[in-house]
């Protein structure tokens, strides 16, 4: 997909959602008139907050709006979640109200009608006086005063009217059952409470939703221990630790006590290999160099390792400044290689290969630069920050796949969604005989948001097969 096709499909889906979220929070809730003018163009203004911010947060001229468009695109997209689950109890509530209408309107036209009231006495009808005699009058009639009684009684032919029930109106166009034109200020007061209400609980829901998403993901991350056996490791190799940390995306949203809060916890671990797995930073070494530096506090027998992933060839000079000041910082960056860990006497390959997203820029992956010629009767660990990489890396023997780039999820329901695309969501998986450990990643992109899929440090032990 083109650039122009991928922004053209952002703009498209963020308009239809929001064009949802204005037909059930806005005009299925208010009246027409100022109120509403006011709420749309307010949404209409968050719309466009959208695409700016996931352009402009990639830029330094963008950072402020970091903060109120992803928390934006979070809200937004938990409005539209909470609406979509609450559409069938929606419907039902307003067919429960139709026929209840419909009963009441077949009650009112099925009644019968009341029975006229009857005359008790005769009423006396004065005989019809000629036209050619003069109406007598009293005195006070020729002064201009009201006729007598007796005048009042001309020409009274007409018999009493009697009491008929009136007439029930017309239905107008529009007067379905699903519609308000016909429906009385009863019907309508429960339609537009329905509508508040599912208004509010999405509301509320989303908030909620959110508000305790970011406390998870700017809080600590989560210290997960995970035992691996590898059938060809080496006895002596067996108790080799690995912390494994991916997706710091160190960034406009983080700063630096963020870098010092993972170093501060991979140290505690006291691993014998650190592991950094992609997806480090999302910016130049100019807008994040000293972000970055508390990496030169990483602690480890064996030394720390980074291999690219996606996001270090989003920044705007690529991930050639950042394997250099990697190196500087005492981060070995592993570019299509590997190296050997020797430990209690045996030997195990470490490898690591690019990120598929260097293709494009002949700096994608190679296999075979990277394992081949090896030694197949040892372990081999590959670092590969997507783990749809394992496919390749099962071709050439690999034991073990140490890979990130999926969050988890980061917000549920996405973790549902990333299987279309990724073999292993997150914790310990296989692809084709190749084991893949898949962590949740220590930061977080986009939205500072976490649903279901909180920040990750692992702390991986090796063990020999029945160890």
């Amino acid at each position: 997909m083109t650039v122009v096709g991928f922004v053209s499909l952002i703009v498209g889906v963020v308009a239809l959602v929001h064009y949802y979220l204005w037909r059930r929070l806005i005009r299925a809730t208010t009246a027409e008139g100022r109120t509403r003018r006011v709420l749309t163009w307010i949404l209409a203004g968050l719309a466009v907050l959208v695409p700016v911010t996931l352009v402009g947060s990639r830029s330094e001229w963008g950072h402020f709006l970091a903060w109120p468009g992803f928390f934006w695109i979070a809200v937004m997209f938990y409005l539209a979640v909470f609406l979509v689950l609450l559409e069938i109890p929606r419907a039902l509530a307003l067919l429960v109200l139709r026929r209840s209408e419909r009963r009441r309107t077949r009650a009112a036209l099925t009644a019968p009608l009341p029975e006229p009231v009857p005359v008790s006495e005769p009423v006396p009808v004065s005989e019809p006086v000629p036209l050619s005699e003069p109406v007598p009058v009293s005195g006070d009639a020729a002064s201009g005063d009201a006729p007598s009684r007796g005048a009042a009684r001309l020409s009274v032919e007409d018999p009493p009217a009697a009491l008929t029930a009136p007439a029930p109106p017309a239905a107008g166009p529009g007067d379905g059952a699903g519609s308000l034109a016909g429906a009385g200020p009863e019907a309508i007061g429960r339609r537009l409470f329905i509508a508040r209400t599912a208004a509010a609980v999405a509301g509320v829901g989303a908030l909620a939703t959110v508000g305790n998403g970011v406390r998870t993901a700017l809080g600590d991350p989560v210290i997960e221990s995970v035992r691996v056996a590898l059938p060809k490791l080496d006895p002596r190799l067996s108790g080799l630790r690995f912390a494994v940390v991916s997706d710091i995306h160190l960034g406009p949203l983080t700063g630096t006590a963020h870098a010092e809060r993972i170093v501060r916890m991979v140290n505690s671990l006291e691993a014998d290999v650190v592991a950094i797995v992609g997806d480090l930073v999302d910016g130049t070494v100019a807008q994040l160099g000293t972000v970055a530096r508390p990496l030169r506090g990483l602690e480890s027998r064996y030394g720390t390792y980074f291999v690219t992933g996606n996001h270090e060839y989003y920044t705007a000079n690529g991930p050639g400044e950042w394997i250099e000041e990697l190196r500087q910082l005492g981060v070995r960056p592993l570019q299509n290689e590997r190296v050997e860990i020797a430990h209690g006497g045996a030997v195990l390959d470490l490898a690591g290969v690019n990120d598929v997203a260097g293709g494009p820029a002949g700096d994608g992956p190679d296999f075979e630069r990277a394992l081949g010629g090896r030694d197949r009767s040892r372990s081999t660990v590959l670092l590969a920050h997507q783990p749809v990489q394992a496919y390749q890396a099962a071709a050439h023997g690999v034991d073990l796949q140490l890979s990130g780039h999926t969050h988890g999820g980061q917000m549920v329901p996405f973790n549902l969604v990333v299987p279309l695309q990724q073999p292993v969501v997150s914790g310990l998986g296989e692809v084709d005989g190749t084991q893949v450990y898949v962590t949740r990643g220590a930061g977080f992109w986009g939205p500072p948001v976490r649903v279901g899929a909180p920040p990750e440090i692992t702390l991986l032990e090796l063990r020999g097969e029945g160890a």
